[in-house]
C-alpha cells in the first residue's frame, strides 16, 4: 500500500507542475503578445517639410477665392495630396459671400483607403483672408492678407501628416480635406446689414453636400493657426461640448510626448471654425486646434487678420508639437 501511495503522490506532484509551467508559459505567450500589441512605431514628423510647405502656399500670393492665385494653389494642393498616394477629389462649388458676392469656392479633399467604411477625418481651410480689417494702417483694410499662419499652417502640418500616412499606412481610412471660403466672412469695417453664417462656407457646403453618400467618420480634427513661436492651444469650448473625450486624449498625448507648454491643459474661448459645420450638418464630433491667447484683444495674436501674418512668424518648433501630437493620437488608434 505504501508504495502504491507515493507512486500516486508522484504522478500527482508530476500532473501540477505540467500544470503551472503551462500556465506560466501561458501567461508569458500572452504578455509577449500584449507588448508586441502595444508597441507602435510612430512616424516622425518632419517640421522642415511642413514649413516648406507653409511656404510655397504663401509664395502663390493670397488665396482668396476668384483669383488666380487662388486656382493656382489649388491645384498645388491636389497635386501634393496625389503624389502622396490620395484619392483625390477637388469639389467645386458656388458660395454666396457676406456682400451676396458669388464665389468660386474649392474643397480639395484626400483619400487614403477610401474603400473603409471606418474613417477619420483631418481638415483646415486653404483660403487666406481678403480683408486686414485688423491691421493698424487702416488704408490696408482692403487688401488681402498672406495668411501664413491663419490658413497657410494647419494645411502644411496635414501634408506633412498626408505624406507619412502615404509612407506607412493605417488600418482605417483617412480623410484630409482642405476646406475653402472659411475666413470670407464679414469684416469689422462692413456697413453693410448683419448676416450670420459668412464664415466657414466650404465646410457649410461640404456638410450639406459631402462628397460620398452617407459619409461616415468616427472624428473630425481641425487645425487652425498652428504655426506660430510660442503658441498656445486650450481647450476650445465646442470641441468639449461635442467630443470631451478627444480633447482630453489629444491634450495628454501632447503632454506625455512633451509638448504640454504648447497644449495647455486648461479651457479656452468659444471658436466659430469649420469644426461647428462639419458637426451641425454630418454629426461627427470634432476637435478644433486653435491658436489661443487668453489675455490678447482678439484671442489669436496681435498678427491675426494683418498684414504681419507672413512667413516670418512660422515656427517649426510649434508646427513639430502639433504635427508629432497629431501622429502619436492617429497611430495609436
Amino acid at each position: 500500500m505504501g508504495v502504491k501511495v507515493s507512486v500516486n503522490r508522484i504522478f500527482v506532484y508530476l500532473v501540477l507542475s505540467s500544470f503551472i509551467i503551462s500556465c506560466n508559459t501561458k501567461t508569458t505567450n500572452n504578455k509577449a503578445v500584449l507588448e508586441n500589441k502595444i508597441k507602435v512605431d510612430i512616424p516622425i514628423f518632419n517640421a522642415d517639410s511642413a514649413y516648406r510647405y507653409i511656404s510655397e502656399q504663401v509664395a502663390f500670393g493670397p488665396r482668396v477665392p476668384n483669383t488666380e492665385a487662388h486656382i493656382k494653389a489649388s491645384k498645388y494642393l491636389s497635386n501634393k495630396l496625389k503624389s502622396f498616394g490620395a484619392d483625390v477629389i477637388v469639389q467645386e462649388a458656388k458660395v454666396i459671400a457676406f456682400n451676396d458676392e458669388v464665389l468660386n469656392a474649392k474643397n480639395i479633399i484626400g483619400q487614403f483607403r477610401p474603400e473603409r467604411n471606418d474613417r477619420i477625418l483631418l481638415f483646415a481651410h486653404w483660403d487666406s483672408r481678403p480683408f486686414a480689417d485688423n491691421d493698424k494702417d487702416k488704408n490696408r483694410w482692403n487688401e488681402p492678407i498672406d495668411g501664413a499662419s491663419d490658413g497657410a499652417s494647419g494645411v502644411g502640418v496635414l501634408l506633412e501628416i498626408a505624406r507619412q500616412i502615404g509612407a506607412s499606412e493605417l488600418p482605417f481610412g483617412v480623410d484630409v480635406i482642405f476646406f475653402d471660403a472659411e475666413d470670407y466672412g464679414m469684416p469689422e469695417f462692413s456697413d453693410l446689414p448683419y448676416k450670420s453664417d459668412t464664415w466657414c462656407l466650404g465646410s457649410q457646403y461640404w456638410g450639406k453636400h459631402p462628397h460620398k453618400q452617407d459619409y461616415y467618420a468616427r472624428y473630425g480634427i481641425l487645425l487652425d493657426m498652428v504655426g506660430v513661436k510660442g503658441a498656445t492651444f486650450y481647450k476650445e469650448q465646442f470641441s468639449m461640448q461635442m467630443a470631451s473625450h478627444l480633447v482630453d486624449k489629444i491634450w495628454q498625448t501632447a503632454i506625455k510626448t512633451g509638448y504640454g507648454n504648447y497644449f495647455v491643459n486648461d479651457m479656452g474661448g468659444a471658436i466659430t471654425d469649420d469644426h461647428i459645420y462639419v458637426n451641425k450638418y454630418m454629426g461627427i464630433p470634432c476637435v478644433d486646434i486653435i491658436q489661443y491667447e487668453a489675455n490678447s484683444l482678439t484671442s489669436f495674436g496681435a498678427y491675426w487678420h494683418t498684414h504681419n501674418d507672413t512667413m516670418d512668424i512660422i515656427d517649426k518648433n510649434t508646427l513639430k508639437a502639433v504635427g508629432q501630437t497629431l501622429l502619436e493620437v492617429l497611430y495609436r488608434e
